[in-house]
């Protein structure tokens, strides 16, 4: 009797589930009263698509509508003709206006950096308008002549936030990498694409923990070992092979973390992060040096050991400096939750705190070892003076 109850029970919630979602999409009223003959709920952004499809002039009147939209928000719902995401895609936005109401236009995307500039499409649009709802809702309408007589095509939504009134570059979580899939406007069926996506996030991801692990932790590890193992008599030499291990284990996961980078790029025709990017080849440029001047390293006598002591530590403080600053970079650009920059910040602080106690422990004990040499010193001198 317990099990038919509970059984009763998941069947009765399913259903009042299954009902809420279905008002939200298919019996959603408009404020113009329009009624459209087919409604999805997209996978991921809170967004919904709309459309009745006229097969004689093979049209469709289309809504997107993307739910609890704040002001600060544009949205946008593309077809791509001839390929897949963003690139090449001819898409309808809603840009929020100052004065409450939402500025609906097309926009031909060339390029992740181009910004969502209003243009004509490759297909005719016979009217596009915007509006926001008081419910925080923003709807796209419009009418489209589909091209080539052809029903199915691949469709991107994406949101994003407006800087200095204008489309800023969106997010990279992975609801916004998942956010495209395909669209038959005369069947209705609809496809998702987010397992792309989804691995996509998982590279951007890989690409940021090897990064960070390596640039960003081992880097500054090795050159505390270098700076302040070495002033102890007892942990030399092993200070050095300490200091080549971290940093050729840091430069190796480096390496991976850079060419997970490469891997990107070439998979993400359009996108370019500049100053990411730069950084990235500078350090890795710097790495590779290093690495050649252990081969070179002169012998402690030698009278080029100063110049390469010189150049051997600027690199080295060079690379730990650009390499934080990199892996910030990258956080801005995978957006991550807040906690992960957190967590990397509360690394550094800590890796700051022990090189504050280090520092001051290595000058105490230079200046003690220094008093006791001077002290030994002026010992053997009075002796012989006295002999």
């Amino acid at each position: 009797m317990g099990k038919l109850l509970i059984f009763l029970f998941f069947i009765i919630t399913s259903n009042l589930v299954s009902c809420y979602y279905a008002q939200d999409c298919n019996t959603y009223t408009f404020s113009r009263n329009t009624i459209f003959a087919t409604c999805v709920s997209l996978p991921v952004l809170n967004s919904h698509l709309h459309w009745t499809h006229h097969p004689t002039n093979n049209t469709i009147d289309v809504a997107f509508r993307h739910t609890g939209s704040d002001t600060n928000t544009w949205v946008a719902w593309a077809l791509n003709i001839n390929g897949r995401g963003m690139i090449g895609a001819q898409a309808l936005v809603g840009l929020p206006e100052s004065n409450g109401t939402v500025r609906a236009y097309t926009s031909a995307v060339t390029g992740y950096n181009t910004g969502l500039q209003p243009s004509g499409l490759s297909f005719d649009v016979t009217r596009v308008s915007g509006e926001r709802v008081n419910n925080g809702d923003v709807v796209i309408y419009g009418t489209l002549v589909l091209p080539g007589g052809v029903t199915r095509f691949n469709q991107v939504w994406q949101v994003g936030p407006v800087s200095n009134g204008a489309p800023g570059v969106h997010g990279l979580s992975r609801d916004n990498i998942a956010s495209l899939g395909s669209v038959d406007f005369s069947s209705g069926q609809t496809s998702a694409g987010g397992s792309v996506g989804g691995s996509r996030f998982r590279r951007r991801n890989t690409h940021g923990v090897l990064n960070a692990v390596s640039w960003g932790v081992l880097m500054p590890m090795g050159a505390m070992a270098a700076r302040y193992l070495k002033v102890f008599t007892v942990a030399n030499p092993a200070w050095f092979y300490i200091h080549v291990a971290t940093q050729m284990s840091a430069y190796i996961v480096g390496v991976a973390g850079w060419a997970t980078g490469l891997k990107l790029g070439s998979d993400s025709s359009g996108i370019q992060y500049d100053k990411h990017r730069n950084i990235g080849i500078i350090l890795f440029s710097f790495a590779t040096l290093q690495v050649f001047a252990l081969l070179l390293r002169p012998k402690p006598d030698n009278k080029y050991r100063f110049y390469w002591n010189i150049y051997h530590h600027t690199l080295g403080y060079s690379i730990i400096i650009l390499s934080i600053i990199n892996v910030y970079e990258g956080l801005d650009i995978l957006d991550p939750e807040k906690k992960w920059k957190n967590t990397y910040t509360g690394i550094l602080i800590s890796l700051g705190v022990i090189t504050v106690i280090l520092e001051a422990l290595t000058w105490f004990i230079v200046i003690k070892r220094k008093s006791e040499d001077k002290r030994t010193h002026a010992g053997a001198n009075g002796v012989n003076g006295h002999a």
